[in-house]
């Protein structure tokens, strides 16, 4: 691999998502790929944040969501309802639990999914430990991983979440239905119910 000179670096072109609104605020116009996380503690809208999201991700291209821990419940389609996705929306694909050998193969297919989000990373931990994840992330490096963990400690939970954290160019930690930005972009706070979130920290957590 050669050496660049700070002219190439400057005229290296990129792939971003032209993000609007609130998502531009705290996450700019981020690359189309490498790995993201959110993440945060039981019942404290991980999942409902991550669909809104995914929702949103589908104006810019084809979204797989893996409900590897939730599965296609009730309580899984009932917070697809509630976030608004449409039935029309076709750009996003819902599976169970699919093992990586597999997600790694349907991922070479052409006009396979360009967004991926494993919710969550406890039911892969054994699967992506030992480098597989970094692994995985170079062979597809025209994809965006979004990866959705539990937290510990105010940490990710598992080592392949921490390691997805350190990897993570948009950081997204979800306490109290408020969603703390943080990375390589802007940053801020998008609230899943601004009422509740209000409720829960006692303020306006956006102007805090």
């Amino acid at each position: 691999m050669r050496a660049l000179t700070i002219r190439n670096v400057y005229e290296k072109s990129y792939i971003t998502m032209p993000f609007t609104g609130i998502w531009e605020q705290a996450m700019g116009q981020p690359e189309h790929n490498g790995c993201w996380i959110i993440y945060g503690v039981d019942k404290n809208g991980k999942t409902t944040f991550s669909l809104q999201l995914a929702n949103y991700l589908t104006t810019f291209d084809r979204v797989l969501y893996i409900s590897a821990e939730e599965g296609i419940s009730k309580s899984f389609r009932d917070t697809c309802q509630k976030v608004g996705i449409s039935t029309s929306n076709r750009k996003l694909q819902v599976m169970e639990y699919i093992p990586i050998g597999e997600l790694d193969e349907k991922l070479s297919k052409r006009k396979s999914p360009r967004v991926v989000f494993l919710d969550n990373a406890t039911i892969y931990a054994d699967e992506l430990k030992g480098g597989v994840f970094r692994q995985l992330l170079a062979r597809h490096p025209t994809k965006l991983f979004v990866v959705v963990a539990h937290e510990e400690r105010s940490e990710p939970y598992t080592a392949v979440a921490k390691i997805a954290k350190k990897l993570a160019k948009v950081i997204v930690r979800v306490r109290g239905l408020a969603c703390m930005v943080s990375g390589r972009v802007p940053g801020g706070t998008i609230t899943i119910n601004e009422e509740k979130a209000t409720l829960y920290w006692g303020m306006d957590i956006t102007k805090s």
